[in-house]
């Protein structure tokens, strides 16, 4: 039992991994004695974090951009450059867009569905037979994918396309953990306010007021986001497929 929650030695991928939720899960993992591939658009930002987080443990940056199929099938070859299997894979990286709705473009949807739907869809896809691999009798191959409390509630914020897709992550994630089992797991985490860029505004203007609606009184820290995710990955989530668990301080769960 001592190992319940060790995740030391596994291989690891982290889509969105050079910044906020993305980062935190990335840090822990390398913490835990993961091997942690980082994966984002921005290739300095992943060598900059990369960097840092090597004086820790193992982390290697992989840019790609996910918005596209190609993308996501470059990232999967590049991963099979350097490993023969997948134990991890943390589906993150996403966009927002909010817009009043008479304005709101249809660009936006584009945009929003093509990274938060269909990134996830194309990049695990193409990375099951890693992941295949890596399964072992009660120790499944795990996908973690990023939702948000805001697909499973109105939001407050007029960002139609982000909360459309993300309640399209929750109803994927269960699909594929039908399909994957059961040598892959598919669970979602459906992240609360946390500090980060994409909530860098919304905390600006209504931090006190969120505060003020959480059950447990506070925003999300790093160490709650990268909990959550490596209860996931060991073998203490390893009989958990296709569920959603809000990190959100209870915020979903509070009457109206």
């Amino acid at each position: 039992m001592k190992n319940l929650f060790s995740i030391e030695g596994k291989v690891a991928v982290v889509t969105g991994g050079s910044r906020g939720i993305g980062e935190m899960i990335a840090r822990g993992f390398v913490d835990a004695g993961a091997k942690v591939y980082i994966s984002s658009r921005k290739g300095a930002d992943c060598e900059r974090l990369a960097t840092e987080l090597s004086k820790e443990g193992t982390c290697i940056p992989l840019p790609a951009d996910l918005s596209t199929e190609a993308g996501a099938n470059g990232l999967a070859k590049a991963l099979g450059e350097h490993e023969q299997s997948l134990d991890i894979l943390v589906n993150n990286a996403g966009a927002n867009w909010g817009a009043p709705l008479a304005e709101y473009p249809d660009s936006a949807w584009d945009k929003v569905l093509a990274l938060n739907v269909k990134g996830i869809f194309h990049l695990t896809r193409a990375l099951v037979p890693m992941l295949e691999r890596a399964a072992k009798d009660g120790d499944p191959a795990r996908v973690i994918n990023t939702a948000s409390i805001d697909g499973i509630r109105v939001p407050v914020l007029e960002t139609y396309a982000y909360s459309a897709s993300k309640a399209a992550v929750i109803h994927m994630t269960r699909a594929l953990a039908m399909r994957l089992a059961p040598k892959i797991t598919v669970n979602a985490v459906a992240p609360g306010p946390f500090e980060s860029k994409m909530m860098a505004v919304t905390l600006e203007q209504f931090k006190d007021s969120i505060i003020a609606s959480c059950p447990l009184g506070r925003i999300g820290e790093p160490e709650d986001m990268a909990g959550v995710a490596i209860y996931l990955a060991s073998r203490a989530g390893a009989y958990v497929t296709g569920q959603v668990i809000p990190v959100d301080g209870g915020i979903t769960v509070k009457p109206s």
